[in-house]
């Protein structure tokens, strides 16, 4: 038996919401489906959202949670019209119909919650370069201790990018792996948000997001970034070395050897 949180602001209860709830035993809580209803989500195994209607605030509410990091796969309930709505920048884990019967509905929950299994053993829930930290539980990612201000598909570039050091991708790539096969925008979308992110990690830390010139965005990793500017530096010394040295031979022609 596992313990379900139901966010929905209908007024029947949670099996008119999805009715196969009422045929199974798992613990059922509901609250409203508003932000404030965020502090309920510790325990649970599951998150269902109503999203039979008022799809806009609903996906708003979805992709707040996720943001937000409940540690528990998101599971949105929508008629059969609904479906037609749901995208993949919603965030959810999947996608029930209201007239699902119980036995779907008792293996998309127990296939959602085996899925975060894996991803918790398997997979590092925090990705470390340097100064920063992207943390995949909570959504949120830090610079020296500072949490940056990131919308979710800022946030999903910079983990993608930083998941893969040094991998060039092209913007077609990054387009098919944050935005997914669904997004009909174009590759300039990328370089929006490559430019707000390096707005976001300041002028100190922009260069982490490098561009490689006719081909796309790859993550520098700290190492080379400090390597790219010693070796910057070490050539303007040269180069100032040299000038120095040009000018010195200039004035030793120009001056009169008794002077």
């Amino acid at each position: 038996m596992s313990s379900l949180l139901l966010l929905t602001n209908a007024l029947q209860p949670s099996t008119e919401v999805l009715p196969a709830l009422g045929l199974l035993l798992h613990n059922v809580r509901v609250a409203p489906a508003e932000g404030p209803a965020l502090v309920d989500t510790p325990g649970a195994d599951v998150i269902l959202v109503d999203g039979r209607r008022d799809l806009p605030q609903v996906r708003s509410l979805c992709q707040l949670l996720r943001s937000t990091g409940p540690g528990c796969p998101l599971v949105l309930v929508v008629t059969e019209g609904g479906l037609a709505a749901v995208t993949a920048d919603w965030g959810i884990d999947d996608v029930l119909l209201d007239t699902a019967g119980p036995a779907e509905v008792e293996a998309r929950l127990r296939l959602a919650m085996g899925r975060q299994q894996i991803v918790s053993d398997d997979s590092p829930m925090e990705i470390r370069n340097g100064d920063l930290s992207v943390d995949e539980a909570t959504y949120s990612a830090k610079l020296k201790g500072r949490v940056l201000d990131l919308t979710f598909k800022e946030f999903e570039l910079l983990k993608y990018l930083a998941q893969h050091p040094g991998r060039v991708f092209t913007r077609a790539q990054l387009l098919q792996e944050v935005w997914g096969y669904d997004y009909f925008g174009g590759t300039r979308t990328v370089d929006v948000h490559v430019r707000r992110l390096r707005a976001k990690l300041g002028p100190e830390h922009e260069s982490l997001i490098g561009t490689v010139r006719n081909v796309g965005y790859r993550f520098v990793t700290p190492e080379k970034n400090d390597r790219s500017g010693e070796e910057a530096r070490a050539k303007a010394d040269r180069a100032k070395a040299e000038d120095a040295d040009a000018s010195a031979a200039r004035d030793g022609a120009e001056i009169p050897a008794d002077a």
